[in-house]
């Protein structure tokens, strides 16, 4: 039997009184090696009403995905359902195949990935895309004018205001809350009663993270939309749900409105969610062990003195001003944080303090070592002592090779090897890690053992300073707190120095000494920690403060 769109319009008044989603008992499992079966999902049961504002939260491999793939009917053809259903207004669609779903995903549910670069077609306008989207979902026919105002009407509702320029633009043109909206617009262009967000705003700076999130709210006021969020940003769900679905290891461990939740968690893992916030802490991570470092009056690890870097844009007559005569100064032994908005340089200058990129003018020191125009064989003993830490260890990390060779690499490049599995063990304890770690591949840690492999790998080589870019802001607030008091003990040890970009000012309060706020290319403030984060000098930092999610979490002054 297959499913017209009609059909599908029609289950969605089919039971009025029943939730928009129900899912009941839901068991997933993966296969394993030698015919073993993975758990994970177990016995899942949750519902989203009419109107309401539901998030899933929890840490990496508890879930979250599996439960939304399975909703969608997106799972892998290596999954399989085990147990349990899965119904839209009392209509179960438990096994229906994908042609079917094609229509329900369509017509009732509307789905908002995770990352727009990947989700878009970068081959094809805007327009185009929220078209063929309106097309699939249109009952009937339609004249292509039609379908060209309602993707229009789409682009509109996601907030989108100048709707006719932004669809006559490709993906590369349109900034990342941009795009995140044109993924909105897509998800409602078959008008849905709810609409599913997969992380939709892990990758975007704070302001336009509230842009975003606030026209979800919208959404839901003005349509009457149903929203279940899928996230690991707590301050989020705290924010903006009506409601908090907690998961962990595959399990439902407490599912109730957000005032009970934040007041009285009753599973310890949702206390240990809420412990773990950034705002929850007023003040910056203490060393695990030992006395705290006084930095005092240090000398500079690094500066950079009047960088700055154009880039012309390809196909157009115009440049890009991406840094605009840019001072920085790092102590020795101290965090130095560089916030600011999407586009505002903070990648651009991580990468000429890295040396992975040159200034059009200026120059960039590490500690007497001019660093601007070394030759080579200059630059590769450079790098012994600046080493940079990515943001994504799915990506920086060779998913074929060892943690052992993953580690060993550095070693062996710099002529360092020695004693070589001593030192590899060495700094995998310095990251909390083992020896049983040493055999697997990075597609067998979660995601904060990958990021400890990458601060591990980039410790191999005994560097004075690390180069962070954004480097917890794809964990889980669990683990992400885990990795700031891990780079907080390091540097104590150590005494190492940082550069540490990032939008996320409530990352910023638990590691930054220093800070330096950018827009446009610019620095617009610049100084401790303490001073920029409590009594801000500049109307652009504040509003950075003020976009921060979390504040219900925040300590009592």
């Amino acid at each position: 039997m297959t499913l017209t769109s009609a059909e599908a319009a029609a289950t969605a008044a089919a039971e009025p009184d029943e939730p928009l989603l129900r899912i009941s008992g839901l068991t997933v499992d993966y296969p394993a090696a030698r015919r073993v079966r993975i758990t994970a999902v177990d016995d899942v049961t949750l519902h989203v009403e009419p109107g309401e504002f539901v998030a899933l939260v929890g840490e990496s491999g508890s879930g979250k995905t599996t439960v939304v793939q399975s909703a969608l009917g997106l799972l892998p053809d290596s999954a399989r359902v085990r147990a349990g259903s899965i119904a839209y207004t009392g209509v179960d669609v438990t096994g229906w195949d994908d042609r079917r779903m094609a229509l329900v995903r369509g017509n009732y549910v509307g789905f908002v990935p995770q990352d727009p670069n990947t989700s878009l077609n970068p081959a094809k306008k805007i327009g185009r895309q929220v078209v063929e989207a309106v097309r699939f979902n249109a009952p009937g026919r339609q004249s292509a004018a039609r379908h060209r105002e309602a993707a229009l009407e789409s682009l509109r509702h996601a907030g989108l205001d100048d709707a006719e320029r932004v669809a006559g633009q490709y993906p590369h043109e349109l900034s990342g809350g941009m795009k995140q909206r044109a993924l909105i617009a897509i998800a409602l262009a078959g008008k849905p009663q709810l609409i599913v967000a997969d992380e939709p705003t892990s990758a975007l700076d704070v302001t336009v993270q509230k842009v975003i999130l606030d026209h979800l709210a919208r959404l839901r006021t003005e349509l009457g939309i149903g929203i279940l969020l899928v996230t690991h940003d707590l301050g989020v769900a705290l924010d903006r749900a009506d409601r908090i679905v907690v998961m962990q290891g595959g399990r439902i461990v407490e599912d109730g409105p957000v005032d009970r939740l934040l007041e009285h968690p009753a599973h310890k893992y949702t206390r240990q969610l809420l412990d773990a916030a950034p705002a929850r802490h007023g003040e910056r991570l203490e060393p695990s062990s030992g006395p705290r470092p006084d930095p005092g009056a240090a000398p500079a690890a690094m500066r950079a003195e009047g960088l700055a870097k154009t880039y012309r844009l390809r196909g157009a007559q115009r440049e890009l001003r991406a840094l605009d005569g840019v001072d920085l100064v790092v102590r020795e032994g101290t965090t130095h944080a560089i916030v600011g908005e999407s586009g505002a340089g903070k990648s651009t200058l991580a990468g000429i303090l890295a040396a992975f990129t040159t200034a059009d003018r200026g120059t960039a020191h590490l500690g007497d070592r001019v660093l601007t125009g070394l030759r080579r064989r200059e630059l590769r003993e450079a790098r012994r002592e600046l080493q940079f830490v990515f943001q994504n260890p799915f990506t920086s990390l060779d998913p074929r090779f060892t943690v052992r060779r993953l580690i060993a690499e550095p070693l062996r490049a710099f002529g360092l090897a020695g004693d070589e599995r001593k030192r590899v063990v060495e700094l995998l304890h310095a990251v909390a890690l083992d020896e049983s770690h040493l055999d697997r591949l990075p597609g067998q840690l979660s995601g904060g053992q990958r990021q400890r492999v990458a601060i591990a790998r980039a410790l191999a080589p005994d560097p004075r300073v690390l180069v962070l870019d954004e480097a917890v802001s794809a964990l889980d607030v669990v683990a992400q707190g885990q990795i700031l008091q891990l780079l907080v003990d390091l540097q104590a040890e150590f005494g190492l120095s940082y550069v540490f970009v990032t939008h996320d000012l409530g990352v910023v309060r638990l590691i930054a000494h220093d800070v330096t706020v950018m827009k446009d290319g610019a620095v617009v403030e610049t100084g401790p920690a303490g001073r920029i984060l409590s009594s801000p000098g500049h109307d652009y930092t504040r509003s950075l403060l003020a976009a921060v999610p979390g504040a219900v979490l925040a300590p009592a002054p």
